[in-house]
């Protein structure tokens, strides 16, 4: 029984675990974004994500004990120039496991595992979401005194200009 065991093995030894995410991570560092199973990326996320927090803090101690996870001199110098600036303010969760269905050979389940902050088109594509509608079907109603605050809150030539009663003559 595996009663407290959270570590995936991922069918191999400990020192094939072990080099084998390190290669992972120093890769996602320096290209930002990998193709792998979802099971690899899972234990990826697990192994990476404490180190990115680490790099925020930019010491030789940290310095160090990143390097003996990444064994990448390229990797480490990348962290903590490129992505440390990056991900100063993020509070956690740096990066993003995207499913991309089967492989081809024997229909694995694979997926794109990213650095967050560092995929353009998601950054510029930031629409608001909407808010989702009840089970029922029934739209929220507004209330005539909430759209009277707002307009006396905003200036006199704001109104005018966002007022939607009447149609402008021009």
């Amino acid at each position: 029984m595996r009663h407290g065991d959270k570590l995936n093995n991922l069918g191999r030894k400990t020192a094939h675990r072990k080099s084998m995410l390190a290669n992972m991570a120093s890769s996602l560092i320096l290209h930002k974004r990998i193709t792998t199973t979802v099971a690899k990326a899972k234990a990826l996320r697990i192994y990476v994500e404490p180190l990115l927090t680490k790099s925020k803090d930019d010491s030789t101690h940290s310095r160090r004990t990143v390097f003996a996870y990444l064994k990448s001199k390229e990797a480490v110098d990348m962290l903590y120039k490129d992505i440390a600036s990056k991900i100063a303010d993020r509070p956690g969760g740096y990066t993003r496991i995207l499913k991309t269905g089967g492989r081809l050979g024997d229909n694995a389940d694979m997926c794109f595992i990213e650095l967050v902050d560092f995929n353009e088109n998601m950054l510029s594509a930031k629409t608001p979401v909407k808010a989702k509608a009840s089970r029922r079907g029934a739209k929220k109603k507004t209330t005539e005194g909430a759209t009277a605050k707002t307009t006396k809150a905003t200036p006199a030539k704001d109104v005018a200009e966002t007022s939607t009663d009447e149609p402008k003559s021009e």
